[in-house]
């Protein structure tokens, strides 16, 4: 069994006494400022393949990071044993290393005025059946029900069931501590499917932080079983240009892209294409992305980031228009700017959409290619060029007519995002970007 809440909070109450241990050590040796971050997590995943159970595994991490600073030097430690002996040797170390590091005229706390104040629960951590008799007995079922689905699934790379609970502390020398929990489970199958001498596979998840909002095992294997049998018989594509739709599945990563080229250590490196676009026109006039760190449940939620910031609502992207970048405090004083509270990453995208659902896009669409999956890595973020394989659907007359393999998509992310034609409502909720599929009006489709 993962602890209960009652249990971890236990642990955080000897974990604030480790953080200022430590931080009232690092004061003691001479640093003229200090930070601490301390995370615990604890873990439970079964896998099953075939029917038969072939993990269980049982994790339990955890560990204090200290960052020291002695003027503009600074010093790195960490441990894993919180001992009052321990924690002393590690600020030690911290104090130690800073003695002998370059100075960085840009290092340090972030401002002590921005720290947050108000921490409020955000419904971050829930109880969940976190027995391993129970995460075997949903993993088993979704599989059992995703073998029995179809006479053209012939195998499986099995299904896994994982849930995991922890929490998140940050302390400093302005006076901040600050800490939440969490808690996470997830379900997931791959079946192989079969037809000819082709096989396929392919996958299907389910992911919350409240276990009432994970989708039912029979569902993630419909799901999968649906996915993997409609890539059978997939066939090239010759080269083209022509309009293309990111499913939701793959929709977030374009967004991802844009998160790397709007943050900090790309912008003061130079190292962006959209470097100097602050107040610019990326997008058409009709897209805006809100960012909600206070969203209650919400799996990218948190009421202050990695620097003990307070994070806030804001509007990324209004009218098309780049509204703000995303800076840690250090790549604030690089660029002679506030920070934006997104040390640790960004916080619950939620990407406006139109009315049209996934089946409406392909009609509109007409004739185009449809990825559901994605693979390399060929992003220039200097540039923005784009060309990764992709597999997929393609569509004519606004209907699928065949999957799709052994393609290259190409294009310039700076044109991609301007020529996007429309979102879909069919939004995926599982990550940090929140969007449904991304119509894009012509790229370059690499095939024979």
């Amino acid at each position: 069994m993962l602890s209960s809440r009652a249990q971890l909070q236990e642990e955080v109450e000897r974990s604030q006494q480790a953080v200022a241990e430590a931080l009232s050590q690092a004061k003691k040796l001479g640093a003229s400022a200090a930070e601490c971050a301390l995370n615990f997590s604890q873990g439970l995943s079964v896998s099953s393949r075939l029917g038969e159970v072939e993990t269980v595994e049982f994790n339990q991490d955890g560990g204090l990071g200290i960052s020291v600073y002695r003027g503009q030097r600074k010093g790195n430690a960490s441990t894993a044993d919180l001992s009052p002996k321990a924690i002393a040797a590690a600020v030690e170390k911290a104090c130690e290393i800073a003695k002998w590091t370059e100075a960085d005229q840009y290092a340090g706390l972030a401002p002590k005025e921005l720290m947050a104040t108000d921490i409020p629960d955000l419904e971050l951590f829930y109880e969940a059946n976190q027995t391993p008799e129970y995460a075997t007995e949903q993993a088993l079922t979704c599989e059992r029900a995703m073998l029995d689905m179809d006479e053209r699934i012939v195998n499986s790379d099995g299904a896994s069931y994982s849930t995991h609970c922890g929490f998140r502390m940050y302390g400093n020398t302005h006076g901040f501590t600050g800490h939440y929990l969490s808690s996470r489970q997830s379900l997931s199958c791959m079946p192989i499917a079969k037809e000819g001498e082709r096989m396929e596979r392919d996958y299907a998840y389910t992911l919350a932080r409240n276990p009432e909002l994970l989708a039912s095992p029979q569902s993630v294997a419909a799901e999968a079983v649906q996915s993997t049998v409609s890539r059978l018989g997939a066939r090239k594509l010759k080269t083209m240009n022509a309009p293309v739709i990111f499913h939701r599945d793959v929709a977030h990563g374009l967004f991802g892209h844009f998160v790397s080229a709007i943050s900090g250590g790309n912008l003061y490196r130079k190292t962006s294409f959209l470097l100097d676009h602050l107040n610019e026109q990326v997008f058409p006039e009709w897209l805006n992305i809100h960012e909600n760190p206070l969203l209650k449940g919400g799996l990218a939620s948190t009421a202050f980031d990695h620097e003990g910031l307070q994070t806030v609502e804001r509007d990324i992207v209004s009218g098309g228009k780049l509204n703000t970048y995303l800076l840690t405090s250090y790549a604030a004083r690089r660029m002679n700017m506030n920070p934006t509270g997104h040390a640790g990453g960004i916080h619950n995208w939620q990407i406006g959409t139109g009315d049209l659902s996934f089946d409406a896009m392909l009609k509109e669409m007409g004739t185009g290619l449809v990825v559901t999956e994605l693979m390399g890595q060929g992003i220039n973020m200097v540039t923005g060029d784009y060309s990764r394989g992709a597999s997929g659907f393609w569509v004519e007359n606004g209907e699928i007519q065949f999957p799709v393999t052994e393609v290259t998509i190409a294009g310039n992310l700076r044109d991609m995002f301007k020529q996007i034609t429309a979102i879909g409502n069919d939004i995926d909720k599982r990550h940090a970007v929140q969007s449904g599929s991304i119509w894009i009006d012509n790229m370059k489709i690499a095939g024979e």
